[in-house]
Order: structure tokens, then C-alpha cells, then sequence
């Protein structure tokens, strides 16, 4: 190869400078280092005008592409004029080994595509989870879970050729991995689980980034910012971060509220034991508000009842559903139904129960009652 590019070009400079003779290596690494100048030059103009026509045509995935592939490309090209140098410097007994040259080839090759399979990958990872018309192609958990699979068989295919073009054997290296990982299995078994864990949420998707997720068994409770293969991270909604090993979400119920389809309101209502005779009227006109209302989703349970006799009021249960899950807008929706509901209380000539007992007055014939277990002023003491 050496000879084919340089050897020609160096004679025919030696031909008309004759006293170039004595410097021919010099020349030709001259000669070598302004081609790769050039190329390079070359191949950044082409590359510029391919990524703009395309942009112009609308191929976004191809121009991405080629951005991606640019820089290692480049890398190529400076990697394999720099293998040509020392190959030089070698038949001039200038530099330290006759391979290197072949060496520096081999493993920056192997280096630069592997960086440039990096970079694909994370250029076909945004991609796919970017929006395409009104809806997401993937979503992110699927789409960096793939991604992470992808960079794990590619970091395990360059370490393999790597190692073997290092000269070192990999059938015994893949021979000791399935003696040596039982060992490494007992000695990481929690970095496993961790990473077990991980690939179980992948795999069963109790949730996803951006969810808000809460566990009734531990103090967790936020949304899903990353998931790891060892780490979930979750912002709290003090806005700490919570990062929390994977292996801790096999053995814990988590609960997923971001995937409801409605938000309960749920309430009792107490009236005088005095407005019995208005609670029916009372429970009809709730319900026939609710049953009007435009937030609430009459195709689930709605009821409205008296639900006990209270120590002190007669208790009427509120249960229903909102349309929406929007936390905010949920308790606007409540806010209205509950002064919705007072004013049906009110328009009745019923009133709000609030905790009164009746006490018995020593020397009397009558019941009295009194607030908060306290006699009226003037009375006898109580007696027990």
C-alpha cells in the first residue's frame, strides 16, 4: 500500500530535485501528511453538502446519521495516515517495532467502530422516542432499554476482538467464565439482583419514566426520572432525588397512579339527627348534581347515601368519580361538588352537624343539652 500511494509521487520529485535523494523518507511523511490534510478536507466538504441536501429533503434519521458517523469516519482517516507514517519511520529503522504500524491500524479500527456504533445507537435512540405526527413512536423506558442492550453486546464484541487481536485466546477466556462467574455470582449477588431487578422492570413495565409511582410498603413515592440497571432514580415531590436499588422492587408493592383512568372523591357528609326528615331530599338532589355535573364520569360507581348514625350527626356518604386525573384540576372538581353539596344542605333548611352530647341535670325532670359536656350556667353539678 505504502509503495502505491507514495513511492511514485516521492521518485518524480527526486527526479526533477535531484538533491532530494538523501531525504526521501522526510518527503515522503511530507508528502503523507499534506494527502491526509487533503482528504480530510475532502471528506468534511462532502459530508457538509450529503447532511444539508438531505436535511433539505426531510430525511432527519439519515442527516442524524451521518453527523454521527462523521467524526469517527474522520478519526479513520488520520488513524490509517498515522499507521502509513510509522510504516515509514519503520523501513527507516526510526521507529520501535516493525508491526507497529500494522498495530495502531488493527486496534484504532476496532476503537473508532466501536465509537461510531455508540453514537448510531444513540442517534437511533433519539429517533424513536421522538414524536412522529401527534403520538411517540416508542416510549423512553422501551427505547433506553434497547439502547442499553445494544451498547452491552457491543462493549462485549470489541473487548472480545480486542483481546483477540491481542493475540489472546478467547475460547479459554469463555472456558474460565463459566467456572469463574459462579464465583463472581456469590461475590456480586447483590450487584446481580440489582441488575436482575432492572431487567424485570424492563421486562414486566410496572412502570416507566415519567410515571409517578408510590410503594405502600416503603417511604418511596415520586416520579421515575431514569431507570438503571442498578439504580431507579425518583424525584420526590420535594423535589429530592430518591435513588433506589432495582432488586428492591421484587419483594414491594408499588402502586402506579400516573395509569388511573379516574380520581375517587370520596366524603361524609354529617347533618342534625334534627334534619331527618330532609336527608332524603337531601341525598337525591346530591345525586342528581352529580349525576349533571360535567367532571364527573357517571359510567362508574356514584353513590350517594345515608351511610351511619353518627354520635352526633347522621352521616351521608359522597362517592364518586372524576373524568380527570390531573391532580391540580381534581381538587378544583372537588372544591365545586363539596360547595355544590352545602348549598343543597342549605336550600333544604338543614344545617352541618358538629359534635354535642346530652347531659343529665341532678333535681331535674327535663333533659337539657349542652355543648362539649359542659351543664348550663346556673345548674346543679352533675352526677355521676
Amino acid at each position: 500500500m505504502l509503495e502505491q500511494l507514495l513511492t511514485p509521487a516521492v521518485s518524480r520529485f527526486v527526479e526533477f530535485w535531484p538533491w532530494l535523494e538523501d531525504y526521501r523518507w522526510q518527503l515522503g511523511a511530507t508528502l503523507l501528511v499534506a494527502l491526509v490534510w487533503v482528504l480530510t478536507v475532502l471528506f468534511n466538504m462532502v459530508m457538509s453538502r450529503l447532511i444539508s441536501h438531505l436535511s433539505h429533503r426531510g430525511s432527519q434519521l439519515d442527516g442524524q446519521l451521518l453527523k454521527a458517523a462523521r467524526s469517527p469516519l474522520r478519526a479513520m482517516i488520520w488513524v490509517l495516515g498515522l499507521s502509513l507514517l510509522l510504516e515509514i519511520l519503520d523501513r527507516n529503522d526510526l521507529a520501535a517495532t516493525g508491526a507497529i504500524g500494522d498495530e495502531v491500524r488493527r486496534f484504532g479500527s476496532i476503537l473508532i467502530l466501536a465509537w461510531a456504533g455508540l453514537r448510531l445507537i444513540k442517534v437511533i435512540e433519539d429517533w424513536v422516542i421522538g414524536t412522529t405526527g401527534s403520538r411517540q413512536r416508542m416510549d423512553r423506558t422501551s427505547a433506553d432499554a434497547i439502547a442499553k442492550l445494544m451498547r452491552l453486546i457491543l462493549f462485549v464484541l470489541v473487548g472480545l476482538t480486542l483481546l483477540q487481536s491481542a493475540g489472546v485466546s478467547i475460547s479459554g477466556i469463555l472456558a474460565f467464565g463459566g467456572v469463574g462467574g459462579i464465583a463472581v455470582g456469590f461475590a456480586a449477588r447483590d450487584l446481580l439482583a440489582n441488575f436482575f431487578g432492572g431487567l424485570m422492570i424492563y421486562m414486566d413495565r410496572p412502570f416507566r419514566v415519567g410515571d409517578w409511582v408510590r410503594s405502600p410498603d416503603k417511604e418511596i413515592e415520586g416520579t421515575v426520572e431514569h431507570i438503571g440497571w442498578r439504580l431507579t432514580r425518583i424525584r420526590t415531590f420535594d423535589q429530592r432525588p430518591l435513588y433506589v436499588p432495582n432488586a428492591t422492587f421484587i419483594n414491594i408493592a408499588v402502586e402506579n397512579p400516573s395509569r388511573m383512568f379516574n380520581r375517587r372523591i370520596f366524603e361524609h357528609v354529617g347533618v342534625r339527627y334534627d334534619d331527618v326528615s330532609r336527608v332524603q331530599h337531601i341525598t337525591d338532589e346530591i345525586r342528581e348534581m352529580l349525576s349533571a355535573h360535567d367532571e364527573i364520569d357517571t359510567r362508574q360507581t356514584l353513590i350517594v347515601h345515608l351511610n351511619r348514625f353518627g354520635p352526633s350527626s347522621l352521616d351521608i356518604m359522597v362517592y364518586a368519580f372524576t373524568k380527570t386525573t390531573q391532580w391540580v384540576r381534581y381538587h378544583e372538581i372537588k372544591q365545586d361538588v363539596m360547595l355544590k353539596i352545602a348549598q343543597i344542605i342549605e336550600g333544604n333548611g338543614a344545617e352541618f352537624a358538629f359534635p354535642t352530647q346530652t347531659v343529665h341535670l341532678a333535681g331535674t325532670e327535663s333533659e337539657e343539652p349542652a355543648f362539649a359536656g359542659f351543664p348550663p350556667a346556673g345548674e346543679g353539678q352533675l352526677r355521676k
